[in-house]
């Protein structure tokens, strides 16, 4: 008798890098990715995307991070990320660098 599939979600995990004039913060970081989904699929895409940042993989000095998501919403959320300008009060180009379905090739490929 076959086993029945895992119900567990797939993940992938995007590398981005925040390019602005100034430092920013994990919180910033986190806020304006997390408005700029909102914002652009709002409560439901939210809920169906399950995006949400890293925090322990957060650098400060080089300005790049991890987000995870939803395999199958992935190219959406890359769209949803670009179109991010501001991060606190500054303006700000978030870029993607890379994706991945492995956390540990995520980073290392692209980090």
């Amino acid at each position: 008798m076959r086993a029945f599939p895992s119900l567990r979600e797939k993940r992938r995990y995007l590398v981005f890098e925040v390019v602005s004039g100034q430092k920013h913060s994990f919180e910033e970081v986190k806020e304006a990715l997390l408005s700029a989904v909102a914002g652009f699929f709002g409560s439901q895409g939210i809920a169906k995307l399950k995006p949400r940042l890293l925090a322990d993989k957060w650098d400060f000095e080089r300005q790049r991070g991890v987000l995870v998501a939803e395999r199958k919403g992935m190219e959406k959320v890359k769209a949803a990320v670009c179109l991010a300008s501001r991060v606190g009060k500054s303006r700000a180009i978030i870029r993607g660098l890379g994706v991945s379905g492995i956390l540990r090739k995520a980073i290392a490929k692209h980090y």
